[in-house]
């Protein structure tokens, strides 16, 4: 799981080509996962094998579209949780913001703010409460 920042000029277009690149390229390195958005801010929960999620992570943190990535929790799994996605989308649209302040002194969406375990738990709220899109 890491955290980043968009870097300025992230448009909704923007997201939508780097959602389109990630499901074209992740099913062929084994990758799973699930990307949640919100006012410039990337969530992000990679699973597959260790290699290609360090090749993956590796990418990430060079790729000119977002800035001061920051990497919240690592964690070897015993199976995923998102094996259906090559890469999901949680719609915070349809968030409650409740849930957000559940875990943090606002309800704004900060990882940065959160350790690693807290960031993972709300991660796995916001999947099971507000409607995943992009499946496959």
């Amino acid at each position: 799981m890491y955290a980043s920042r968009a870097a300025a000029g992230t448009d909704q277009e923007t997201l939508l080509a780097l959602l389109r690149e990630c499901r074209a390229a992740n099913p062929q390195h084994g990758i799973t996962g699930v990307l949640c958005h919100s006012e410039g801010l990337y969530l992000q929960v990679l699973e597959g094998g260790r290699g290609a999620v360090n090749r993956l992570y590796n990418r990430i943190v060079a790729d000119p579209r977002h800035h001061q990535v920051e990497l919240l929790l690592y964690q070897e799994i015993g199976e995923r949780r998102f094996a259906g996605w090559s890469m999901g989308q949680v719609n915070l649209a349809r968030l409650n913001p409740s849930l957000l302040l559940k875990y943090s002194a606002s309800a704004t969406l900060d990882p940065f703010s959160a350790s690693g375990a807290v960031s993972m738990a709300l991660f796995e709220e916001l999947v099971a409460t507000a409607s995943v899109v992009g499946l496959g």
